[in-house]
């Protein structure tokens, strides 16, 4: 498999260094891609590099994800316009350990397999280097100019910038290019790849390999992913969709790609899944000729669902997306965890009730009309007489009481009035 030809047609190339497509059709080669631990969890912005990898290690290749417990305490000013807060070494490594957990989903780290993959971390090698080696050893093969050039410094740099940058995120480059250096001498790779951005840090492992090591190795570039309506990918209004169930719920998660538009997702599918040139092609084709189906949206979602969190969340999120829309029932709603439930429900008016209240047996009437859902008693009772009204998605009559048999998640009970007028009532 041509594995820079498979990410041309995705549309995912954007930078490569000369002769590397040639040496990878006729070189079995390992290659890396770097992973900032900055969260215990890694975001959807994230699966871009990791499916690089996993592109990789279908075509045959090695591949070597990098967790950054090293450069996490220094900071990568790529694409930055302000330095970040440097984590402490507890949160570091609960972050090291949450990323590599994650990336063990995707790729195969099986020994017996012959390609198996490898999970390293640039703190065991940089720790046992003290800071006058470094600067001997590493610092005089890159010049200042060379690093200056760099357009992450270039931007920090600029006269327009806010603020400028500190030695410390100066000095990132060599860290990274020295992390290319030790897994080429180490581990014979030969390759790292990343996000456009990081073009000039991996350029600069490859001349330190050049200068240090007389040697060569390879470089390559992915496109950052850009939404059509110029927002920023991979955040809502939430905050940033997560690849941890506990922080961005498989539900919500589907419902992130399942809300991409048109144009947004004839370049995710080609992304974000692995089906062919031609599967796709036909998805396309079908998707023009009916577009309010969705049927790119709901590929996507079924496919990245799928990889990132398993089948059966992948079912559970289409089961939680048809509550709202579809004929569900109260065993449906109750089957929903807490946080799924939340998510479907989000922006939904509420009311707290006490526990005894429920406990006690809580009428109908009074439920929907002391919680500031109905206006009044009367409107409550036409609407009972309209048979418009809902306890859990199931229709009710005035002498319905509600008790703790009707609590999801033990603490919220959903009224409802017609086809799409909702009130939560949380139990405190």
């Amino acid at each position: 498999m041509n594995f820079v030809e498979e990410l041309r047609w995705r549309g995912m190339l954007h930078d490569i260094t000369p002769e590397t497509e040639e040496y990878l059709l006729k070189n079995k080669t390992t290659g890396y891609i770097g992973f900032d631990p900055t969260a215990d969890s890694l975001h959807i912005g994230s699966l871009v590099p990791i499916i690089l990898l996993m592109h990789f290690q279908k075509a045959g290749h090695n591949p070597i994800a990098l967790v950054g417990g090293a450069t996490g305490m220094v900071g990568d000013p790529s694409g930055k316009s302000d330095e970040r807060n440097l984590l402490d070494e507890a949160t570091l490594n609960k972050n090291i350990a949450g990323v590599k957990s994650q990336l063990a989903r995707f790729l195969n780290f099986d020994s017996a397999t012959e390609n198996a993959a490898q999970l390293v971390n640039n703190y065991d090698w940089m720790k046992e280097i003290s800071l006058i080696e470094f600067v001997r050893d590493v610092g005089k093969h890159i010049t200042v100019n060379y690093m200056m050039a760099k357009d992450s410094v270039k931007k920090r740099l600029d006269s327009e910038a806010k603020t400028g940058m500190s030695f410390t995120e100066f000095t990132y480059q060599l860290f990274q290019g020295y992390d290319f250096y030790h897994l080429y001498k180490e581990k014979n790779c030969m390759l790292q790849m990343g996000g456009s951005d990081q073009w000039g840090n991996i350029t600069t492992g490859t001349e330190l390999i050049r200068r240090k090591a007389q040697g060569k190795a390879y470089a390559l570039t992915c496109k950052l992913i850009t939404k059509a309506d110029g927002s920023k990918f991979g955040k809502t209004a939430g905050g940033n969709i997560w690849l941890d169930a506990n922080r961005t719920s498989p539900y919500k998660f589907y419902q992130y790609w399942l809300n991409s538009s048109d144009e947004d997702a004839e370049k995710y599918i080609k992304i974000f899944t692995f089906l062919d040139e031609k599967t796709i092609e036909t998805l396309i084709a079908e998707h023009k000729e009916a577009p309010h189906l969705r049927i790119l949206q709901k590929k996507i979602g079924e496919e990245v669902t799928v990889m990132t969190h398993g089948k059966e969340a992948y079912d559970n999120a289409i089961k939680a997306s048809a509550i709202l829309f579809g004929k569900s029932t109260a065993s449906d709603l109750k089957a929903l965890d807490e946080q799924t439930f939340l998510d479907v429900f989000d922006g939904v008016p509420q009311a707290e009730i006490k526990r005894e209240v429920i406990e006690n047996g809580l009428g109908i009437v009074p439920a929907f009309a002391e919680n500031g859902f109905l206006k009044s008693n009367g409107e409550v009772r036409r609407a009972l007489k309209e048979n418009s009204i809902s306890v859990n998605k199931e229709k009710v009559k005035e002498d319905y009481v509600i008790t703790t048999s009707d609590l999801i998640a033990d603490k919220f009970v959903l009224l409802q009035r017609g086809k799409k007028s909702y009130f939560l009532l949380k139990v405190v």
